[in-house]
């Protein structure tokens, strides 16, 4: 096996399937299984997902609701509910599961302590990783970044809706192109938007490599993490 522990990055938004909002048990089925598919092979899982699909703090500023600092705090319990989603549906396919929190939710989920997060990777349990640092102005990618460092990831996995990095959104650009390879000095160079540059500075600081890879399409996680070419390598 190529790799022995990553952290999964999802987006809130991926959940949401082809509807406008909120989570689709599609999707959620989907992922579930995918992760399953990688727990078999013996490899140890973290994940952190975004809320973008429930509430993103930037919108709550933007109309006017509510400060930066309070729309942060909203958007870190919205991760935390679609961990609980991602939870559930991960123990539905009997994967033994810990939700841990930055934020203290005695009821619903552990608080975060380092020791203990990578004690239950040790031990086969996926560690889904829940309300973002637990400090507002940090997005959930700089999140991943700093669970993954804390419990010693050999690589974060970015699953988004997209195949790798390309040189502008492909999405937008018929003309864009997809790297097979990129340095972080070239991510911030061609100002390219993987990740936000506190958590890009957070990987390379530590020698802790990326991979930007589609997550929907079915058997991706798995064939990544037996060594295949998949997505971009950020390194």
């Amino acid at each position: 096996m190529k790799y022995k522990r990553i952290l999964l990055k999802l987006s809130g938004e991926a959940l949401m399937g082809e509807q406008n909002y909120g989570i689709d048990p599609k999707v959620l089925e989907q992922y579930a299984n995918e992760i399953k598919d990688c727990i078999d092979l013996g490899v140890e899982i973290a994940i952190v997902i975004g809320g973008g699909n429930i509430f993103r703090g930037v919108q709550g500023v933007q109309g006017g609701l509510v400060d930066r600092a309070q729309g942060d705090y909203m958007g870190m319990l919205a991760t935390v509910i679609n961990a609980m989603a991602l939870q559930g549906a991960l123990e539905k396919v009997s994967v033994k599961t810990r939700l841990l929190s930055a934020i203290k939710m005695e009821q619903i989920c552990e608080p975060f302590i380092r020791r203990r997060a990578i004690r239950h990777l040790e031990k086969g349990r996926v560690v889904i990783f829940g309300a973002g640092t637990g400090n507002p102005y940090f997005t959930t990618d700089t999140a991943a970044s700093l669970r993954a460092v804390e419990i010693e990831a050999d690589l974060i996995l970015k699953g988004t809706r997209v195949d790798g990095v390309y040189t502008a959104d492909p999405e937008k650009h018929t003309d864009a192109v997809k790297f097979d390879q990129v340095s972080f000095a070239e991510v911030y160079e061609r100002g390219l938007n993987i990740m936000d540059l506190t958590a890009i500075t957070l990987c390379q600081e530590n020698n802790l490599p990326i991979v930007v890879f589609d997550m929907n399409k079915s058997g991706n996680l798995k064939s990544l993490l037996v060594g295949n070419k998949v997505g971009t390598l950020v390194s």
